[in-house]
């Protein structure tokens, strides 16, 4: 599902997004078949189940591991935030050809609307998720967008990390993560984020310090479970 109606494109942005999400989504269902997840989770943590996320729930991850995500969780019916750009219109089609919905805003443009927009999904009994360094980075920092969220509506917030045995790396900001065909995949979850409706703001800073440290916890015990260097 989509919050609003889509936004005009070029000719060329047209075929684009006709092509592309179509050879994503065909190129990642035959390659996803190949890898093998593996969940470990911080004790006291129940992970959640391949392909499936409770409802009424929001969850967390750093923007690299987008890729093993969209496919680990493809039958969760999950809602993500996704920025208005022309990016972000083709990431939500490939992500609505997995199964995902979408409401349209980010951190720094169309903000409250895309807050209200997961509220409403909240409110509903679905799952709404955050890549919470995205769109933009700065890497492993979390957006101030998961904390408000929770605020509104009462519900925790979940953190895991996807973290690949053997991937390519990409040159971007966030250094995306390509699993490589046939590569184990493990699932890191960590504690939850509990936020009070009633937080105050002296306390709101310290609520997204201990989500960002969640996250990286996640991403550490990842990385620690394959012997892979911090990085």
């Amino acid at each position: 599902m989509t919050t609003e109606a889509r936004p005009k494109f070029t000719v060329v942005q047209r075929l684009v997004l006709a092509i592309i999400p179509r050879l994503v989504w065909a190129l990642f269902s035959v390659i996803g078949r190949t890898w093998r997840f593996e969940v470990i989770a911080e004790e006291g943590v129940t992970p959640i189940v391949f392909g499936e996320i409770s409802p009424a729930k929001v969850f967390c991850f750093w923007h690299q591991c987008v890729l093993p995500c969209t496919v680990y969780f493809r039958h969760s019916k999950a809602i993500i935030l996704i920025s208005r750009s022309f990016d972000g219109e083709l990431i939500t089609r490939i992500l609505e050809m997995f199964g995902f919905g979408a409401v349209r805003g980010s951190s720094s443009r169309g903000a409250r609307e895309g807050l209200l927009g997961l509220k409403d999904v909240i409110e509903t009994g679905r799952t709404a998720i955050f890549t919470a360094d995205g769109p933009r980075g700065p890497i492993y920092r979390t957006k101030a967008g998961p904390i408000k969220l929770a605020q509104m509506t009462g519900v925790p917030i979940g953190a895991f990390h996807l973290e690949p045995e053997h991937a390519w790396t990409m040159r971007s900001w966030d250094r995306f993560l390509v699993p490589k065909p046939f590569t184990r995949i493990v699932v890191s979850w960590a504690q939850w984020t509990h936020v009070p409706t009633g937080l105050a703001n002296e306390d709101f800073e310290p609520k997204r310090e201990e989500l960002n440290a969640a996250i990286e916890r996640a991403r550490l015990r990842a990385l620690a479970h394959f012997g892979k260097p911090v990085a």
